[in-house]
């Protein structure tokens, strides 16, 4: 896979480099709300240009159905962008129309144009090869390099991704060559005890991980909805708590090989739970109670890991030679049910090991709950991904798209 410094020392200056970024940000109307995905991809638009390129930066944001949507516009991100790099950034008001080409037309050395939503056009997405081959031709027309830089986005097959770098000289922009990295040291330079920590809503999502973690893991904790499931398989009650009951018979067979394996699958010891679901709007106090993980009454909702569970998972966390952690305890988004999540996010600094936040959720939530990457000044987290379902597909196992495309 060849570096982004190889491509500058082969010469930038004057050419038209196409980077594709992940700027998928969140928003609330058009003010962003997390920006840690524009500051990883910013250090290698600022390179290309200080060598004299003519940057060319395209992303997705949202789930448009293939047309242009206003709610779903990189106006937002154009600005901030630009206040990141210290310079403006140009903003073309469609993909590859009229605007694209003027805005890149007129692109000077050294100055940066971003594009709208490549998701405006059907062929990003398309599962059509010649649909989507059509669109990367297009794309090719405005550039004469390719970067791939969008790591958030590498395990979908989408023209930008996967296609466009089949058609241009391209290289690894220095956001994924960090992210390669750290993945590596996941699964082929791993220092033990290996501990995984596994949340968010659906068992179903994190199934493919499971199976391959338990092969290479000492210690798998589980939290969040997804936990329910397998309560559930262990023959608890899980009251009105998210359940996925297709997914039982996979759940016992994945704890019977971690005992079998000598592999720790700690699940919840007590829970919080409500017969409300909290108003995430106003945050109005949800009066949540605890109870035994074996104990949920049948008219309750499980919503937070307790504070016995969060004292294990803390423990279990303490001499961890590398953690690996993927999807919030609980609905962290509401204060009366994110400390588990905080209790997770301390347990990695506390720890001394190689620690791992692995994208999607788990990197909203830390910046929310005020674990940025500074940590408010103690240790940091060695590594916030920026593509949670990215990490995942490569800790199945699977080939990524998007980095087989920059392969040599």
């Amino acid at each position: 896979m060849k570096t982004i410094d190889e491509l500058i020392q082969d010469g930038v200056e004057g050419k038209r480099v196409f980077v594709r970024a992940d700027l998928n940000v969140p928003l609330e109307g058009t003010t962003i709300t997390d920006d840690g995905r524009i500051r990883a991809v910013a250090p290698t638009i600022a390179k290309l240009a200080a060598a004299g390129a003519k940057v060319i930066v395209a992303s997705h944001l949202g789930r448009p159905k293939g047309a242009p949507d206003p709610q779903f516009s990189l106006a937002p991100v154009a600005g901030r962008l630009g206040e990141i790099l210290g310079k403006n950034v140009s903003f073309a008001t469609d993909t590859v129309g009229d605007s694209a080409k003027a805005t890149v037309a007129a692109t000077a050395n050294g100055e940066v144009t971003l594009l709208e939503n490549l998701r405006f056009n059907a062929g990003e997405t398309s599962k059509d090869d010649a649909e989507r081959g059509a669109f990367a031709d297009e794309l090719a027309r405005l550039a004469d390099l390719y970067v791939g830089d969008g790591f958030g986005a590498v395990h979908r097959k989408h023209a930008s991704v996967f296609d466009l770098p089949a058609r241009l000289p391209h290289a690894a922009g220095d956001l994924i060559a960090t992210e390669v990295g750290v993945l590596k040291k996941l699964t082929e330079d791993v220092k033990r005890p290996y501990v995984v920590v596994l949340g968010g809503a659906k068992v179903s999502d994190k199934l493919g991980v499971i199976d391959n973690l338990l092969e290479k893991a000492d210690r798998i904790l589980v939290g969040g909805g997804m936990s329910y499931t397998f309560l559930k398989a262990k023959g608890h009650e899980v009251g009105i708590s998210l359940l996925q009951e297709d997914q039982i018979p996979v759940c016992l067979e994945y704890l019977a090989r971690a005992e079998q394996r000598g592999v720790e699958f700690v699940l919840p010891v007590d829970v919080l739970v409500s017969a409300d679901f909290p108003d995430l709007k106003t945050k109005a106090p949800a009066n949540p109670e605890t109870v035994s993980s074996d104990a949920i009454p049948a008219d309750k909702e499980g919503l937070d890991i307790g504070p016995k569970t969060r004292e294990l998972y803390a423990a279990k966390l303490a001499d961890a030679g590398t953690v690996f952690w993927n999807g919030p305890m609980g609905v962290f988004e509401h204060p009366d049910y994110a400390n588990g999540t905080k209790a997770v996010a301390q347990g990695l600094l506390d720890s001394d090991g190689f620690t791992v936040v692995g994208g999607g959720d788990s990197a909203a939530a830390v910046r929310t709950l005020g674990f940025d990457e500074e940590a408010g000044g103690r240790r940091k987290f060695d590594h916030i991904s920026t593509g949670g379902g990215a990490s995942l597909e490569y800790l199945e196992g699977k080939t990524l798209p998007g980095l087989a495309a920059l392969e040599d």
